[in-house]
């Protein structure tokens, strides 16, 4: 079981007890645990969405081109999630999916597919990171730039 949480941690960044919970509800299956933690996730991203987002980065990217770019608002409820690594790792992958995919607003980049990660759709990152970090995240506002 310490090799499952292990690596099922590696995956998701979520606290062992979250893990350890999750592995036990799916009888030491790692697939549906972490199908039962996504299922978590997504709760608790509903519940987190009302509150406010007043804190966050601004986040840019430029392809190695330097013919496309893209600077995203990443809005998060406190300066100190704002400044973790996580959180600017998720506003550095949403500029570089902008960059990439040129959505026409946050509706359509919200259903697009993540470039990394084709089978998550951009709206279910968003919540695993709600998940992991404990915080609401939102998409301020988004620009994309190209020559």
């Amino acid at each position: 079981m310490i090799d499952s949480i292990k690596k099922i941690r590696e995956q998701t960044g979520l606290s062992v007890a979250d893990i350890k919970n999750a592995l036990k509800e799916a009888g030491g299956d790692e697939t549906k645990a972490l199908e039962v933690l996504s299922s978590r996730g997504h709760k608790i991203a509903e519940k987190k969405a009302g509150r406010e987002a007043k804190e966050g980065i601004i986040e840019s990217y430029i392809h190695g081109t330097k013919k496309v770019g893209a600077i995203i608002v990443l809005n998060c409820e406190t300066d100190f999630v704002a400044k973790s690594q996580d959180f600017q790792e998720l506003a550095h992958d949403l500029a570089m999916q902008i960059a990439s995919m040129d959505p026409k607003d946050i509706d359509e980049l919200m259903k697009q597919p993540f470039i990394k990660e084709q089978e998550l759709a951009i709206k279910e990152l968003i919540s695993k990171y709600i998940a992991k970090l404990g915080e609401n995240i939102k998409i301020g506002d988004f620009k994309r730039y190209q020559m």
